[in-house]
């Protein structure tokens, strides 16, 4: 099981991980289950960990007073979930995280994060996930404010193709600040 995070680490970090560092991983680490549409987080609730997806889907989204959602995250295997702010400041979220499908994560309580990040592999993972995080986030929004609708659906196909086989469109196209309507039009067009 832990196997899937110690292979991440090592392909993040360029390095190897010794055999006290997997035991140390697995003494912070918990395994949790979700159903399809559990929540790992709701809103008003203080994010308690951060998760890695071993199995499964998840998505993190907001709602508004009219009850529209806005999707944050559309996430799969081997991406990790949190709301980064609750858990870092330990203050009550906005969103949800949502498992889509039924989900296997490993759990990192917040408590282990200090200890967890003692371990020099994951430290170098960590910085490159919040450079990765950092850029992807920048993307997100030049493309947003840049980019057509047809164009930002087409950056997310080459993007994260399996994402549109997990995923209703409805919510790929709040994912990419869309209508369905939009989406759906847009799908016709690049068929023909």
């Amino acid at each position: 099981m832990y196997q899937q995070l110690f292979d991440y680490i090592e392909r993040y970090s360029h390095s190897v991980l010794s055999s006290e560092e997997k035991e140390r991983i697995q003494s912070l680490l918990l395994p949790k289950k979700l159903r399809k549409k559990q929540y790992f987080l709701e809103e008003g609730n203080v994010c308690p960990y951060t998760g890695f997806i071993l199995k499964g889907a998840t998505r993190q989204f907001s709602v508004d007073s009219h009850g529209i959602e806005y999707i944050l995250q559309l996430a799969i295997e081997n991406w990790w979930i949190v709301d980064r702010q609750s858990f870092m400041n330990q203050t009550p979220s906005k969103y949800y995280i949502e498992a889509w499908e039924n989900t296997e994560l490993l759990i990192l309580p917040r408590p282990n994060l200090d200890a967890f990040l003692e371990i020099p592999s994951v430290r170098d993972m960590f910085w490159k996930m919040s450079e990765n995080n950092h850029i992807a986030s920048q993307k997100r929004v030049d493309d947003a404010i840049s980019l057509s609708a047809l164009e930002r659906y087409e950056s997310f196909v080459q993007l994260h193709p399996d994402m549109i086989q997990r995923f209703p469109l409805h919510q790929i196209a709040s994912y990419l600040g869309i209508s369905r309507e939009t989406l759906s039009r847009i799908r016709k067009q690049s068929f023909r």
